[in-house]
């Protein structure tokens, strides 16, 4: 209803017309009916004051129409949005409600039925499941407070009978802290909105709030007023008042009647002093204010009223401040009702405390651990190890009979990790993980293998550069101490003369005992040693100094020697150096027993053979240490260094193109209005129904009633001559294919006449029309740029590996193309036609402290977990985890499947602080990681037709004559083609003089708008530069 002075509008009455070929005016939007015209200008020009106010939205400055057409609007939107289950409940409430503030009275509706649920409300459930499930509120049930023997008074609660969606066989039982409604559905200001659309009142104070008639028909709520409430009824009752207010008498709470005399009036402000008899006083006060008019008949006692006894109030309130029904008054009035009763019955329900409040709900996210766990919880899925051994016994492992253990799982995804993120400074093609694997595996005295040889040797030259470039060192290494050895050689080759023994001096003066003693140590002082025989040194359980006394590692890097056994004589060298610091000499020495031998002769040829024999967990040893060493190269800290500064240049063109494109929504925004506007007028009008019948079954019938003579006709008219046999089909085929032509240009044309008869639309809507399509143009390309930064945010940021998340048993989850690296690997790698890197979720077991910590706890707290919940976290990991557990951080598995993927996401907890983070990042990438895992299953499985063909491809070998089958070794089908590109030869080669070559035109500069990610346009890019556009000499 508009309002005008916060007053609904009155409308004019219907005037009295004897007859009907009367004049009248008529306003369409209230039915006012006028017979004079002023009147109904004048009333025009009323409704067009812009003084109204919409009802329900509480819009002012509003002519009486657009008010109205709000009013309307927000009625209809009110009506949809609110649910159907509580309008009745709340219009009941409402209903005869005397506060006067609408804001107070929708606060207190809010607050009352914010937890309350009613059948037929569309809900959500939490189950012992742990699974939140929609459902439709079947039944409730209200169970009342409880008196408890202590005396405390339990607090009253409600079930909900629930069925749930899409289980049509299944239904739910649950109490008020696991159901929750949409909160978007009821809201302080979507109630607002509902009960002024349903709800009036009139304008005098204390009025009632009442449902209008047709709402209140619609939910069967009375809508008597009890006389009380009634205008009549206040006024006699404020009339009252004054009069006894005027005469002196005393007011009880605005009852009628009074005791006889003229009282003096009581202090109505002023609160009594607290004494006994003012307590009596106030009691006999309250109990003949509240017995009415019975006062007279039935006086009070002389002695004060019980104090279990509680006055009747004098009408049955509809405000928020009644409190359950009065009490039973007995024949007698309320004076003499049974006190022995009363007292047996109210006295502890006097002296009850207040209840407790009730817990307060469990705010999600928690500690994992500290969830509950799931009723018939799913497990996680099956790991798998890579690993020849296994943490567990039970686990299916795809590393059986790969001499690979567990302990080397970590360094050798270290190291693929490594040399695939700072491929570009190593000027290495990307390789998948399963290639890698296969390389370090692949032994042949008499081939080798590329990807083998190049990552080494790549490695290696980061270290030392070329004698071209200076022959500089990158890395601290420890020190060889040859001096030292130098000399204690050769003091060990020259032996140390005899000193000849000077004579002993004679004693001066008195010579004692004691001076003699003296002397004699003296002289035993000074004479010279016997000569010792030398202890033998600690002989060495390898030859690798002895392999460096030719040319040393260093000097030999420098060259760049690197071929028959050039590399592997330079890792021993680098290995034996390395041994000097007390950090490395363990892990070094036991490589160098098996490089350096003392049973063979200490060569290059030695070095390689024993290489190629070398175990593959020793060889994935030699090559994490040298990947530890690149880390500290000046070449790695300058490339992390650009690359953080290009994260800070596309973080800031990342902010610019959201600012455009939140400009251009905003600006799409208002075009969409302005197009709402003029849609209306640029509508075509409706199609007139035709009886036309459709033209197809027309035509094809036609076809088939052609006479004989037709068709031979058609066929004579034909640029061929006829012919017989097939050509007569031929002949049909071309004269239905000419009737098709004719009809497809017949409706063409009734096309065109009927687009003729279309009003053209204005050049405005057409010109707005076309302002938004080049917005949305705009749009898109900003939100393409944004996702194009996005991808390069990701693999620039190359510092670190960034893990996935963590469960609740602190299980460590790694998806190693999350950063630092194209999602398939660099897309100008030779195998590049895998499309995956690494193509596998890795598990990495809990570190000492989280588990000591979280896990294997103290016996205190665990008894204290297991009476809360049942078990010890031990026995709850061994249950939610199957049998395939990871117990420390050295143990790995993985998880390579689709299905075990979403697995995994269903097993996360999403109550839980870790694996609410952890699920977020598997739902974010999800796809992404599926298409990595069905790529790496059809490159591990090629079809019977595809075989793995390296004949035509560059192989190394030592031999040429010798042909070996190598069909079975995917590992040899990679090729090193960014270093050919960049430097003409592989790393093992040695640099090839070449003639200086014309210089290239410059490549045409890059458009801003076609910048694309490393992935999508490496191979456009300048050659020999690295992913930051720089080039890194070492």
């Amino acid at each position: 209803m508009v309002l005008f002075k916060r007053k609904p509008v009155q409308y004019q009455p219907k005037p009295h017309i004897e007859n009907d070929e009367t004049e009248v005016w008529v306003i369409k939007a209230t039915g006012e009916i006028f017979i004079d015209y002023e009147q109904y200008l004048a009333r025009m020009d009323f409704y067009k004051q812009r003084r109204f106010i919409c009802q329900i939205t509480g819009h002012s400055g509003l002519s009486f129409f657009e008010a109205l057409k709000s009013e309307l609007a927000g009625a209809q939107e009110v009506e949809e949005a609110f649910p159907e289950a509580l309008k009745g409940p709340i219009l009941r409430r409402v209903q005869f409600q005397t506060i006067s503030r609408i804001d107070t009275l929708v606060d207190l509706i809010f607050d009352e039925f914010r937890s309350d649920y009613y059948p037929g409300e569309a809900v959500t459930v939490h189950v012992v499941t742990g699974e939140r499930l929609t459902g439709i509120v079947r039944d409730k049930t209200r169970f009342g407070s409880k008196v408890l023997p202590d005396g405390t008074v339990s607090a009253p609660f409600s079930r909900y009978f629930v069925s749930l969606d899409n289980r049509p066989t299944e239904e739910a039982v649950v109490d008020d802290a696991h159901i929750t409604r949409d909160r978007k559905i009821f809201t302080k200001q979507v109630l607002r909105s509902f009960i002024k659309k349903t709800v009036t009142r009139e304008a005098w104070t204390g009025a009632p709030w009442l449902v209008k008639p047709e709402v209140a028909q619609v939910y069967h709520i009375d809508t008597r007023v009890p006389p009380h409430l009634r205008y009549e009824s206040k006024a006699a009752e404020r009339k009252q008042k004054q009069a006894q207010q005027k005469n002196g008498q005393p007011d009880y709470d605005g009852m009628v009647g009074s005791f006889q005399g003229n009282a003096s009036r009581l202090p109505e402000l002023k609160p009594a002093p607290k004494s006994h008899k003012s307590k009596q006083q106030q009691q006999q006060q309250g109990q003949l204010a509240k017995s009415k008019q019975q006062s007279f008949l039935n006086p009070a006692p002389n002695n004060p009223l019980p104090p279990q006894f509680v006055p009747q109030p004098p009408y049955v309130s509809h405000t928020f401040q009644a409190v359950g029904p009065p009490p039973q008054v007995g024949p007698h009035g309320p004076h003499f009702t049974n006190y022995h009763n009363a007292s047996f019955t109210f006295a502890p329900l006097a002296s009850m405390p207040p209840a407790p409040p009730p817990p307060p709900p469990i705010k999600y996210p928690i500690e994992d651990l500290q969830v509950a766990p799931r009723h018939n919880a799913p497990q996680r899925p099956t790991l798998k190890f890579f690993s020849q051994d296994t943490p567990s016994d039970i686990g299916t492992t795809k590393g059986e009979g790969n001499g690979i253990l567990m302990r080397s799982i970590g360094p050798l995804l270290e190291c693929w990790d490594t040399l695939n993120v700072y491929c570009e400074i190593l000027r290495l093609d990307s390789f998948t993980f399963d290639d890698f694997v296969e390389a370090m595996q692949f032994s042949s005295e008499d081939v080798d293998c590329e990807l083998f040889v190049e990552t080494h040797c790549a490695a290696l030259k980061m270290l030392v550069s070329s004698e071209a470039e200076g022959g500089k060192i990158h890395v601290q290494l420890p020190d060889m101490d040859e001096e030292s050895d130098d000399e204690d050689s050769a003091a060990e080759a020259s032996p140390a003369p005899t000193p000849t023994p000077e004579p002993e001096p004679k004693p001066k003066g008195r010579a004692t005992r004691s001076s003699l003693a003296k002397a004699e140590a003296e002289a035993l002082k000074a004479e010279p040693e016997p000569a010792k025989e030398p202890t033998p040194e600690p002989q060495s359980p390898h030859r690798a100094a002895e392999m460096q006394v030719e040319i040393g590692w260093i000097d030999r890097l420098r060259k760049r020697d690197f071929k028959n056994g050039g590399w592997q004589i330079i890792m021993v060298g680098l290995l034996h150096q390395l041994s000097k610091s007390p950090r490395n000499f363990e892990s070094c020495e036991i490589l160098l027993k098996e490089l350096a031998p003392l049973d063979m002769p200490p060569t290059s040829e030695t070095a390689r053979q024993q290489y190629a024999k070398l175990d593959v967990n020793l060889r994935i040893q030699a090559l994490q240490i040298v990947c530890m060493l690149i880390a500290e190269t000046k070449a790695v800290r300058n490339y992390m260094e650009e690359c953080s500064e290009q994260m800070t240049s596309f973080r800031k063109e990342k902010i610019q193109f959201q600012r455009d494109r939140k400009a251009l929504l905003e600006e799409l925004r208002l075009l969409n209005e302005e197009r709402k506007i003029l849609l209306p007028a640029n509508l075509p009008p409706s199609p007139i129904p035709e009886n036309k019948p459709l033209h197809g079954d027309v035509k094809m019938t036609g076809v088939e009633e052609k006479t004989g003579d037709e068709t031979e006709e058609e066929i004579i008219d034909t640029d061929e001559d006829p012919h017989l046999g097939r050509s007569l089909r031929r002949g049909l085929d071309r004269a239905a294919e000419r009737k098709r032509k004719r009809e497809l240009e017949q409706e063409k044309k009734e096309k065109a006449e009927a687009e003729a008869k279309i009003p053209k639309q204005s050049k405005q809507f057409t010109k707005l029309m076309k302002d938004i399509a080049k917005k949305e143009e705009a749009i898109k390309d900003c939100e393409d740029e944004i996702a194009i930064l996005d991808n390069d945010l990701r693999e620039a940021d190359c510092p670190r590996t960034r893990v996935l998340g963590k469960d609740r048993f602190w299980n460590r989850y790694y998806w190693f193309e999350r950063n630092g690296m194209p999602y398939a690997g660099m897309p100008n790698s030779s195998t590049a036609e895998s499309g995956y890197a690494n193509g596998c979720i890795w598990v990495q077991g809990p570190d000492d402290l989280e588990r000591e910590g979280y896990i294997d706890m103290k016996p205190d707290w665990q008894n204290e977990y297991r009476m809360k919940f049942g078990m010890s976290v031990p026995e709850r990991k061994k249950m939610e985890e199957g049998a395939t557990s990871l117990f420390t951080a050295h143990q790995w598995g993985y998880i390579e499947d689709p299905e075990a993927l979403d697995g995994l996401i269903s097993w996360l907890d999403t109550r839980g602080t870790n694996e609410v983070k952890l699920h977020k990042e598997l739902k974010l990438y999800r796809d992404r990681i599926a298409r990595n895992m069905e790529k790496r299953k059809e490159y591990l499985n090629p079809a019977e037709d595809k075989s793995v063909d390296s004949g035509p491809k560059r192989m190394s070998t030592r031999r040429k004559e010798q042909h070996v089958d190598h069909t079975a070794h995917r590992c040899l089908s990679w090729h090193n083609s960014i270093a050919l590109d960049e430097l003409g030869h592989l790393h093992s080669d040695q640099p090839r003089a070449r003639k200086p070559a014309k210089k290239a035109a410059a490549p045409p500069p890059m458009v801003e708008e076609e910048r694309q990610t490393r992935s999508e346009g490496k191979g456009k890019k300048q050659k020999g530069l690295g992913r930051q556009g720089t080039r890194y000499e070492f």
